[in-house]
């Protein structure tokens, strides 16, 4: 749920000498501040459906949480061979290819007849899904350097209210109208947005003849060379998981007879983080001030202080909006901290360091949506709580160990 500007500063070198670069309308910030929203918001309209699903292809939590699961490994995969190819290839064309492909993988969704073929579907939308990490490069390189900076905070607050509203978006819709009804809509959306993406970006050309796999040879050299790169995509990764294994499970809590609720208030709920995203930035002053190490060791505490609240209290509702804002505000924040501490290592490779800590972030939360489910299934609510505990006991000794580093 949480994708780097930073990445476009190695694409902004070659062409900042240049007499070409098209203007970046204000029209166009626009639509791709739009678009990174709503393509980012693929990956998490699964989650406050997954019990209507359930229900529609009669199988139990462990299974559909396997496909919520998928989404976010169909993500990290796109990254990985997807994202590279943003410097080999002509831009434009590369993001329509993907959002046809969307429209294909969101329509398989639509049409599932049986959990397998939802399952598959899953692991399309998560792979189609990487086009905000294609645009926002793009508009870096397609704006003024004065106003660089300006422009890409406008597209990531697209970027941003996709994430935090598409749980509410998907809940409602889904309570009304059906869980398929909400894939149809993004269907269209997407194909919409093929359309105007098409008309409105100017061709750009490659910036690097670098052969593709160079590019992914490279990532697996800096992952063996940068131990703060290795620090930080592990402990990422075990926040998202933590915070994956939540709203997964969540669900199944709401229609449990301790509250007897839906989607719905799967989907309100999501409103809920706004609070503790919004708050994130005072984290920022503290990394700052103190180091982005220092934050983050906060933010781990405030992960593992949310999960005690819903071991605790889980079974109340106070108990789960103030969980659910303090387990925002950690993971979030962690995640701008954990960015500011890899981006800060070679400014030459920044694209590929970035691919290889969101990657890991995204895997642990695949992992902590079919473990948050699998602890369900078997445990309960508490077993979630467990395993969401455990998690953030292993990022603080991570953290702890790697203190030198």
């Amino acid at each position: 749920m949480y994708q780097s500007t930073n990445a476009v500063l190695k694409t902004n070198s070659s062409i900042d000498n240049t007499n070409t670069r098209p203007i970046l309308t204000k029209l166009l910030i626009l639509v791709m501040s739009i678009a990174c929203g709503l393509t980012v918001a693929n990956l998490y309209y699964i989650q406050p459906l997954l019990g209507d699903i359930a229900k529609t292809f009669h199988v139990d939590q462990l299974s559909i949480g396997f496909a919520a699961m998928l989404t976010q490994i169909g993500y990290a995969i796109g990254m990985i061979f997807i994202l590279p190819l943003g410097d080999i290839k002509e831009k434009r064309n590369l993001i329509v290819i993907m959002l046809l492909f969307s429209v294909i993988s969101l329509m398989s969704m639509f049409f599932s007849s049986n959990i397998y073929i939802l399952t598959i579907s899953s692991f399309a939308v998560g792979f189609t899904s990487i086009i905000p990490q294609l645009i926002i490069p793009l508009a870096a390189q397609l704006s003024n350097p004065q106003q660089r900076g300006q422009t890409i905070g406008t597209i990531m607050s697209g970027l941003l209210i996709g994430i935090l509203l598409s749980r509410t978006v998907s809940g409602i819709l889904g309570s009304y109208l059906g869980w398929r009804i909400v894939y149809l809509i993004a269907a269209i959306m997407m194909f919409a947005l093929m359309l105007i993406l098409r008309k409105l970006i100017p061709l750009c050309n490659p910036i690097s003849d670098i052969k593709y796999s160079e590019l992914l040879k490279s990532m697996i050299h800096l992952i063996k060379t940068e131990p703060i790169l290795r620090e930080s995509s592990l402990n990422g990764a075990l926040m998202f998981s933590a915070f994956s294994a939540f709203w997964t499970s969540l669900i199944f809590l709401l229609e449990s007879s301790h509250y007897n609720m839906g989607a719905e208030a799967a989907g309100l709920l999501g409103l809920v983080g706004v609070s503790g995203a919004l708050a994130a930035p005072l984290v920022g002053k503290v990394a700052d001030k103190r180091g982005s190490r220092f934050a983050i060791g906060i933010c781990i505490v405030v992960v593992i202080a949310s999960y005690l609240l819903f071991f605790l209290f889980g079974f109340k509702i106070w108990g789960l909006v103030l969980g659910v804002i303090l387990l925002d505000l950690g993971v979030q924040s962690c995640n701008v901290s954990n960015q500011a501490r890899v981006h800060s290592l070679n400014e030459e490779t920044r694209n590929r360091l970035n691919t290889i800590y969101m990657v890991s972030f995204f895997l642990g939360g695949a992992f902590g949506s079919f473990l948050g489910s699998y602890s369900y299934s078997h445990f309960g609510w508490y077993g979630v709580c467990t395993f969401g505990i455990i998690t953030q006991i292993l990022a603080l000794i991570i953290h702890k160990i790697s203190k030198k580093a």
